[in-house]
């Protein structure tokens, strides 16, 4: 924009030729504004500004460059311990099967005993005395027990192998001339000791003859028919 200014205090003379050179000046700034500009480098990529700032870190001791460890070959990595998982047979697992062996099995669960084989083994060769192990399943006694059968010296019966078993629990457990024979399969006790508290007991009135007809020969497994579990 041009300016034209008179100076009110030279009267009898013409305005001075002010509004050249105000002219002048303005279009000089704008041509050194124009050459700065052009000179000016432009301004630096987001790359370029990332790498200098890491640099100026790197100088400042804020960030240090890439290092390495030496493991002596003597080193040994410590051993990691994890926990083991294992599931546990249920109700299901022992009525699953048939035989004289998964009978002796479901009873020592369901009196509570642990079904360790020591156990299974007295179990077997008890019913084996009782019946024989061919039969083991006759009346669904097999271990001709009294306790609910509704038959006298254990002669009496019930209506599958599963009701059978629970009862020798309830027997055994219900009455305190078992107490050792509890106690025996209780602990996985040695045969031996757990056979012998059967003897003495009050179960059979024979007493098995304590023990002098008493087999030890391993125990045949046999299944029972079909429709004997419920």
């Amino acid at each position: 924009m041009t300016l034209f200014l008179r100076n009110a205090n030279r009267p009898g003379r013409g305005p001075r030729p002010r509004g050249v050179f105000v002219t002048l000046c303005a279009g000089a700034a704008v041509f050194a504004l124009a050459a700065l500009t052009a000179l000016a480098p432009p301004p630096p990529t987001e790359d370029a500004q990332v790498e200098a700032q890491a640099a100026a870190r790197q100088t400042a001791g804020y960030a240090q460059p890439d290092q390495t460890v030496a493991v002596p070959e003597s080193a040994v990595a410590a051993a990691i311990s994890r926990d083991g998982f294992a599931a546990a047979p249920g109700l299901e697992t022992y009525t699953s099967g048939s035989t004289n062996r998964d009978w002796a099995e479901l009873v020592l669960y369901l009196a509570g005993f642990p079904v360790s084989e020591s156990n299974v083994t007295v179990m077997m060769r008890w019913m084996r005395q009782e019946n024989g192990p061919d039969d083991w399943w006759l009346r669904n006694n097999p271990l001709n027990n009294g306790w609910g059968s509704g038959g006298g010296s254990g002669l009496g019966s019930y209506d599958n192998l599963v009701t059978a078993a629970e009862n020798v629990g309830n027997a055994l457990h219900g009455n305190s001339g078992y107490s050792a024979i509890v106690a025996g399969f209780a602990s996985s006790a040695p045969t031996a000791q757990i056979e012998a508290a059967i003897w003495a007991s009050p179960w059979a009135s024979s007493h098995y003859a304590n023990g002098s007809h008493w087999a030890y020969t391993p125990v045949p497994e046999y299944a029972s028919p079909p429709g004997t579990w419920g």
